[in-house]
């Protein structure tokens, strides 16, 4: 089988969601199909990859130079009189390599992933569809709505969400099967976008248990690491919460601990952050295996943002015990005071962090029973094999259908 796959992010190196989730998604159908895929490489990210990529090396790799999100410094009146999203509108370069591929080679299917680059999957009329959706579009704009104050930056917050919701249905119907990362976003979708005979299936995140093993460095005493760049919204939302309202808290009852945030911090108002020498910016971390694994819980407070949060994941991997937010943990099957502990309000967090630094027996059973947990239900290996399963269905019911 011969499959397209079309990506808004470049999946490698996998350090992000979204990257992470297409580099697994590639490498599981490359491993029994013959792919090739697409991916938008931003110019400023400095010397395009060879095309032999660590881990995806069966896959004949095709980077695009240019930003799908390119259009964010147009005028605000020309992103406010388009129709469409400025998001989803298609980058002409992508869209060239696309149809010179649709020329050489017949494509039994075509995967798109996120919904920008569902566009350019419309070129190849003839092959069965499958759109990978970790967060709706059209919820991204509804959340952004919701936090605007004035009625002007309220009006061209609701004309863009109402946009999102029509253009994302107009493409979703267009698709054989929309892929999303847990029953949350198949309910989302359903309340914001038209997606009529769209099928929605559910294909969780997951984690590499084999690359992520715990014991992969020394736990060090009194140690907190939060797992996300600053650059992304949701991200700092939760540690601009967590630092005024959390930590004082916790350094009151222990005042030894210390903080890491790993990720890049370029761009970032740092000054918005309630920092002190007990916090350390790691900045970007190529293997961000170690610092996760010797410290002795991972935070997520989490307050906004949708898709299912991997830092947990990865932590569980590595035996480093969580706390977080309900929305932290949203979309992911787990058991408060099995598999983590949960907390939403300020003085819980805090004394259910002190609680796990105080007590390596609680500790190392949630560590164990969280391996566990994505051992059996969050990992890559199986979760990609259910992926190419449905794309294999989907060639079948397609070609079933064109030729009845």
């Amino acid at each position: 089988m011969r499959v397209l796959f079309l990506s808004t992010w470049f999946p490698y190196p996998p350090d992000n969601g979204s990257k992470i989730r297409a580099h697994y998604l590639l490498r599981a159908l490359a491993q029994e199909h013959e792919v090739t895929a697409v991916a938008f490489w931003p110019e400023g990210n400095g010397q395009v990859p060879s095309q032999r990529i660590p881990g995806l090396e069966r896959v004949c790799m095709t980077p695009v130079c240019a930003d799908p999100f390119r259009f964010v410094s147009l005028p605000q009146i020309a992103k406010f009189a388009s129709p469409i999203p400025v998001s989803l509108w298609p980058a002409t370069a992508m869209g060239r390599v696309v149809q010179g591929l649709a020329r050489s080679k017949r494509f039994d299917a075509v995967v798109g992933f996120q919904s920008p680059a569902a566009c350019y999957a419309l070129l190849l009329p003839g092959a069965a569809r499958v759109l990978d959706v970790d967060t709706a579009l059209a919820y991204q704009m509804y959340e952004r709505y919701t936090k605007q104050h004035g009625p002007a930056a309220r009006l061209r917050a609701w004309v863009s969400w109402q946009k999102a919701r029509f253009w994302e249905g107009v493409l979703l119907r267009q698709f054989q099967v929309c892929t999303v990362v847990g029953a949350q976003e198949v309910g989302l979708l359903d309340a914001m976008v038209d997606r009529r005979a769209s099928q929605i299936i559910v294909i969780p995140n997951g984690v590499d248990c084999e690359h992520n093993q715990p014991g992969l460095a020394s736990v060090r005493p009194n140690t907190l690491i939060y797992n996300g760049s600053l650059t992304y919204s949701a991200n700092y939302d939760a540690m601009r919460y967590f630092l005024a309202e959390v930590y004082p808290l916790i350094r009151r009852q222990e005042p030894g601990v210390s903080l890491t945030i790993t990720g890049s911090t370029v761009g970032v108002d740092l000054a918005g952050l309630k920092l002190d020498d007990s916090v350390r910016l790691s900045g970007y971390l190529e293997d961000v295996r170690p610092a996760v694994a010797s410290a002795s819980v991972c935070v997520v407070p989490i307050r906004q943002g949708g898709g299912t949060r991997l830092k947990i994941l990865e932590a569980m991997a590595l035996g480093t015990p969580v706390v977080a937010t309900s929305k932290g943990a949203e979309g992911l099957d787990v058991v408060d005071g099995e598999h983590l502990l949960l907390a939403d309000e300020p003085m819980t967090f805090a004394d259910r962090t002190v609680q796990l630094l105080r007590d390596p027996a609680l500790r190392q059973r949630l560590a164990v029973n969280a391996r566990k947990l994505v051992e059996e239900r969050y990992n890559w290996a199986q979760i990609g094999q259910r992926f190419v399963e449905l794309v294999e269905e989907t060639v079948k019911r397609h070609a079933a259908k064109a030729n009845p």
